[in-house]
């Protein structure tokens, strides 16, 4: 198991590293750093849009959908406080709430 997980570790590190190690000596223009901010952002669309609205595989547009409901109201709070902390966990609440109450 352990060489396993080493092996793991040397192709992750193997795959990862170079890249990194070339762009540090090279100065990205500033296009591309801008483009790069929306990265992180377009990820984590990517893996919450498909679990808000289709949460048992297909679409659920609908006020029993507990998981869309949540993110609504987890992107109204983040909009409006711009804090992780309070989004979080209202988000987490009114998730619960939701999905005991419907």
């Amino acid at each position: 198991m352990a060489l396993l997980i080493a092996a793991m570790v040397l192709v992750t590190f193997g795959v990862r590293y170079p890249p990194m190690a070339l762009i540090g000596r090279w100065q990205m223009p500033p296009t591309v750093l801008g483009a790069l901010r929306y990265v992180p952002v377009a990820v984590l669309t990517a893996i919450t849009i498909p679990i808000m609205v289709m949460p048992e595989g297909e679409l659920a547009f609908s006020l029993s959908n507990a998981y869309l409901i949540a993110g609504i109201v987890s992107g109204i709070i983040a909009w409006r406080t711009h804090k992780l902390l309070p989004t979080i966990v209202i988000g987490m609440v009114f998730f619960l709430l939701w999905r005991a109450l419907f």
